[in-house]
């Protein structure tokens, strides 16, 4: 049968491919990897990995910590803390990716013994995921809020209580009751019982901002603490809803429709950040507001003391999110011959410049806010959830045209959030698609779908009125020292035991052969620097550590010990997975061990094309191998 005259089976042939492109839709006809897709082009990566690094903590933390610290001297310790710890482990983890085209679990095929540090990775991602996009869902809330003539919380309303002023309110005050006997009383008595306060005598304290009141009465109708669980917010369930229908939209087609969706949504806070710098450089009191940020401020002798080091390590570890698994999978997906090394270069100086631009303008419109109200600039600069819907929303709603600003503010911290978050949920779909590849090639829709779904049911426990208490705990312990076990065991496993010259040489096959002065720095971090100030920090935290409480409220017993249960839950996978790794290899409990501590069979480059000489014997990576006594490949051979 001539097929180019038979209509049937040419429309069968078409019918076949299109159904061919629709189960592989995220891959492209010139990607380098058929199996698992590339970026479409090398700036998708970049503002993905960029918006992945730049977050929430780079605008309500960092400005902080630097007003904190010694103003523009915290810069010191915080770039040196950048070369030392930030761009080496960000570097490292860059490289893995690429090299393997793997995602934070399938990775430690370069280490089967710490296979389980992959798992860790990806269960506190899941655990973070949940809450951050509550965060998210706040800002949708008070971005909707914001479209009215004049914002809900610039005046003490109908919702608020007698505390609720801009001004310090009078609580006791000396009163005559009787000739010639004073006594101090009670004001709301005072007031009650038409008496009048004698001059002079009047005790005042502070009263609570209309944007303090409106934070926790409307927005999240807090109740007195976790045992009060509450109903759940609607409102705030359904802005939770549509986060999660924006992230789901946005990774429908994984990294082929999220590599466009970041453009705006990684460049977009730029464009605000420096509208608000604009906008509040013009401000009366600006200048005084980033004098203490960064100017005259500036406080030389804090760099003395180990707690302004601490932090600096703190902020860089965390704002360039090493060790959540985000870097690697992200990573899995550029070409192999990628310079990831210009790459994590340039998305770490973006990442740090871009906290110290955002407190500029966070600072001259809080400086504007203190000049209004007549107070210090100390009296009114907050961080982390005090900031972004406390004390900015207060001064913006002090401008002309707050709902305006209140607009662009909360949208910028919508965009920052969905960045991160994009990251997140691609994390663990990457190492879905790693474990189970041809059932993510038929159903990624539904799939990335159906984790947004459960995701989503998980987090409505956070959108009760007792929400916030259960996102401060989640963060408190899982956003916590269990990324810093992960990344010490990360570097240790890597540099120590699979070999920093060996994993040198890796990389060299990607990028090219370099200099050995070009490596001296790395390996000098890699093997001493980086991993001391980890476990430093790590120590540090564990000694520092402090129950949870928020706005003063502590918290019960048993959620404490929810919080250890769920970041014991995300750890244990380390040595349970060591010690099935263990079990499955062949041998006495001394060869075994050593089998695992050696990279699999079907370690190395993913396409057959890149493996070179070194790699030639290597397995086939789709396929699981299991761990024997002898070396299989090149790769296996020990340093």
């Amino acid at each position: 049968m001539d097929k180019l005259k038979c209509p049937s089976f040419f429309n069968w042939r078409r019918k076949e491919k299109v159904t061919a492109s629709s189960e592989n839709f995220h891959v492209g006809e010139n990607d380098e990897n058929q199996d698992r897709g590339n970026w479409s082009k090398k700036s998708d990566y970049l503002l993905s990995m960029v918006g992945y690094a730049v977050g929430l903590g780079n605008v309500w933390r960092f400005p902080y910590l630097t007003y904190t610290n010694g103003g523009g001297a915290f810069l010191i310790p915080y770039a040196i803390m950048l070369a030392l710890a930030g761009l080496p482990l960000f570097f490292l983890e860059c490289s893995l990716g690429q090299f393997a085209s793997l995602g934070p679990v399938s990775i430690w095929r370069i280490l089967p013994l710490f296979q389980g540090v992959g798992i860790t990775m990806v269960l506190i991602s899941i655990f973070v995921t949940i809450y951050y996009n509550v965060i998210i869902a706040y800002s949708l809330y008070y971005m909707f809020a914001s479209f009215q003539s004049e914002l809900p919380w610039k005046n003490c309303s109908y919702w608020a209580d007698a505390n609720c002023s801009r001004s310090p309110i009078v609580t006791h005050c000396n009163v005559s009751i009787k000739l010639g006997e004073i006594i101090q009383m009670n004001k709301t008595w005072v007031d009650t019982n038409n008496f009048t306060c004698v001059n002079g005598s009047e005790v005042y304290q502070p009263g609570q901002l209309p944007s303090e009141q409106y934070w926790n009465k409307v927005a999240l109708q807090r109740s007195s603490g976790m045992d009060e669980t509450g109903v759940i917010v609607w409102y705030l369930a359904l802005c939770l809803l549509l986060a999660w229908l924006i992230v789901g939209a946005a990774l429908f087609k994984g990294i082929k429709s999220s590599g466009k969706v970041v453009y705006f949504t990684a460049i977009f806070p730029y464009v605000v950040l420096l509208i608000l710098l604009i906008r509040g450089a013009t401000l009366e009191g600006a200048s005084k507001g980033i004098s203490y940020y960064i100017g005259a401020q500036s406080n030389f002798t804090k760099l003395r003391e180990a707690e302004v080091w601490k932090d600096a390590a703190t902020q860089i570890f965390y704002s360039l999110s090493v060790a959540w698994g985000g870097l690697v999978a992200l990573s899995s997906y550029n070409k192999f011959n990628n310079n990831c090394f210009s790459d994590a270069i340039v998305v770490c100086l973006t990442n740090c410049l871009t906290s110290v631009f955002a407190g500029f303008a966070i600072f001259s419109i809080l400086g504007h806010m203190a000049h209004i109200s007549g107070k210090e600039v100390s009296q009114v600069v907050k961080s982390g959830f005090d900031l972004a819907f406390i004390a900015y929303p207060e001064a913006l709603a002090q401008l002309p045209g707050g709902p305006f600003w209140s607009i662009l503010f909360f949208f910028m911290l919508l965009t920052l959030g969905l960045d991160s978050q994009f990251a997140s949920i691609e994390t663990i779909t990457t190492t879905i698609q790693d474990l189970f590849p041809k059932v993510m090639k038929k159903m990624r829709v539904p799939i990335t779908l159906g984790c947004c779904l459960v995701l989503f049911l998980l987090g409505l426990v956070c959108v009760t009125q007792a929400g916030i208490y259960w996102v401060h705990l989640i963060d408190h312990f899982c956003a916590g020292w269990g990324i810093l076990i992960a990344a010490i065991l990360e570097i240790v496993g890597i540099v120590w035991i699979y070999g920093g010259n060996r994993f040198i040489e890796d990389i060299e096959m990607m990028i090219g052969a370099k200099r050995w002065i070009f490596w001296l720095w790395w390996r000098t971090c890699w093997f001493v620097i980086t991993p001391i100030l980890l476990i430093a920090i790590l120590v540090w935290s564990l000694v520092k550590f402090h129950r949870p409480d928020y706005a003063k409220i502590p918290y019960p017993d048993w959620a404490v010990a929810l919080g250890w249960c769920m970041i014991i839950f995300c750890i244990i996978w380390i040595p349970i997975m060591a010690t099935v790794k263990i079990i499955q290899a062949k041998g006495n409990i001394f060869q075994r061990i050593v089998s695992c501590c050696r990279p699999a069979s079907n370690w190395g480059p993913y396409l057959e094309r890149h493996r070179g000489e070194r790699y030639k014997d290597m397995a086939d990576p789709k396929t699981e191998t299991d761990h024997e006594i002898p070396t299989v490949s090149g790769s296996s051979k020990p340093e």
